[in-house]
C-alpha cells in the first residue's frame, strides 16, 4: 500500500481523537506541556484573517502531540496573547468530557445481535483475528480487548486500532494543542467555545456507508503493520509545517480514498463554520479571537482559509520561521 494511504487513515483517527478518548483537565494538559529539555518549536499552521477592526488568528491543531512539542513558537504564543477570545471545534467542557467518547461507542455499537466478524469477508476477518492476538496489550491501553471491537461497526473498530497504535507510539491526547491551548485559555481566563457540538461530530461518522467502513478497517490493519516510522510521518508533516505535504499525501488522499467521509467531515463542517467565523468579524469592537481546529479544515481550496479568502478578507500566514511567505 503507498504511504499516501497508509496515511489517511491515521489522518483520521487524528482528527477524531480528541473525542474518542478520555479528555484531560486544563491544568493537567498545561502540566503535561512542558519538556525538559530544550529544542526546536513546531513551526505552526497559523494565519491571520483581518477585516476592518477584528482578526481571526487560524491555528492547525494536531489532536495528539508529544512532550518534546512544547514550548510552541513565539508565534502561536503573540497569537494567543492578542486573542481576546477561543474558539474550538468543540467547547474545552466537551472536550475534556468522559460522556463524549462512551456517546461515540454508544453510536458505533451493533444493536442486532450480530458481530463485527458477520459483516466482514473471510479475508479481512482473519486480518483482524490475527492483529487482535498480535496487538492485545497496546488495544487495552484504550480500555478494550480484541473481542470487544465485536460488538461495533467496523468504523469504530478501525479507528479504535490506529488510535492504539498512535498512542502506543507516545503519541498523548493529553498534549494535544487543543487541550494545551484550552488549559492556557482557562488559566488566562479568556472566553472559549465550540463551532459544534460533539453529538454533531458523532452523526458525521454514524451516516458512514458500509464499503468505506469496510476500507477503512482494512486500511487501519495493513496501516499498523507498516511501523513507527510511516506512523509518525504524520505529526512530523504537521511538526514541519509543510503544507504542501499534507495537502500531497494526506489531504488529497483521503478525499481519494474516503471521498464521501471526507465531503462530510471536511468540507461540510468547514462551510458550516464559515458564517461563524464571519460573525466574529464582524463583532463591533476590537475583539480577535483564536480558532484552534484540526490542520485539515485549514489546507487547501476546501478548507477555511482559502474559503475566507475568497470572501474578500484579508489573510496572511503567521510563519517567522519560514522562508517563504
Amino acid at each position: 500500500m503507498p504511504i499516501a494511504r497508509r496515511l489517511a487513515t491515521p489522518l483520521l483517527a487524528a482528527t477524531l481523537a480528541m473525542f474518542l478518548l478520555p479528555g484531560a483537565s486544563a491544568r493537567d494538559a498545561d502540566q503535561a506541556a512542558r519538556p525538559a529539555t530544550a529544542h526546536t518549536a513546531p513551526v505552526p499552521l497559523l494565519w491571520k484573517v483581518s477585516d476592518d477592526d477584528n482578526a481571526l488568528y487560524l491555528l492547525g491543531s494536531f489532536h495528539l502531540l508529544l512532550p518534546g512539542d512544547y514550548p510552541l513558537s513565539t508565534d502561536v504564543d503573540l497569537a494567543f496573547a492578542d486573542a481576546e477570545k477561543v474558539l474550538f471545534e468543540l467547547s474545552p467542557e466537551e472536550m475534556a468530557s468522559p460522556q463524549l467518547g462512551l456517546q461515540m461507542a454508544q453510536a458505533a455499537m451493533r444493536t442486532d445481535g450480530t458481530t463485527l466478524d458477520s459483516q466482514l469477508p473471510p479475508e479481512l476477518a482473519h486480518k483482524l483475528a490475527a492483529w487482535g492476538e498480535a496487538n492485545a496489550p497496546q488495544l487495552s491501553r484504550l480500555g478494550m480487548a480484541p473481542a470487544t471491537l465485536q460488538v461495533f461497526e467496523p468504523w469504530f473498530a478501525g479507528l479504535m486500532i490506529t488510535i492504539s497504535q498512535l498512542t502506543g507510539y507516545g503519541l498523548d491526547p493529553a498534549l494535544g494543542l487543543d487541550a494545551h491551548i484550552a488549559a492556557r485559555a482557562g488559566t488566562a481566563q479568556k472566553p472559549t467555545a465550540g463551532l459544534e457540538s460533539g453529538a454533531q461530530q458523532i452523526a458525521f461518522l454514524d451516516g458512514m456507508g458500509a464499503d468505506e467502513q469496510l476500507q477503512m478497517l482494512s486500511d487501519a490493519i495493513d496501516q499498523g503493520a507498516a511501523g513507527r516510522d510511516e506512523m509518525m510521518a504524520l505529526h512530523a508533516a504537521w511538526r514541519a509545517g509543510d503544507i504542501d505535504l499534507m495537502l500531497r499525501e494526506m489531504v488529497a488522499e483521503m478525499r481519494k480514498e474516503y471521498p464521501e467521509l471526507y465531503r462530510v467531515i471536511n468540507v461540510e463542517r468547514n462551510d458550516a463554520w464559515l458564517p461563524k467565523l464571519e460573525q466574529r468579524l464582524r463583532e463591533d469592537g476590537d475583539d480577535d479571537t483564536l480558532v484552534v481546529v484540526g490542520a485539515m479544515h485549514l489546507l487547501g481550496e476546501d478548507g477555511v482559509v482559502e474559503k475566507l479568502r475568497a470572501r474578500g478578507y484579508q489573510v496572511e500566514r503567521v510563519c517567522s520561521a519560514c522562508t517563504q511567505p
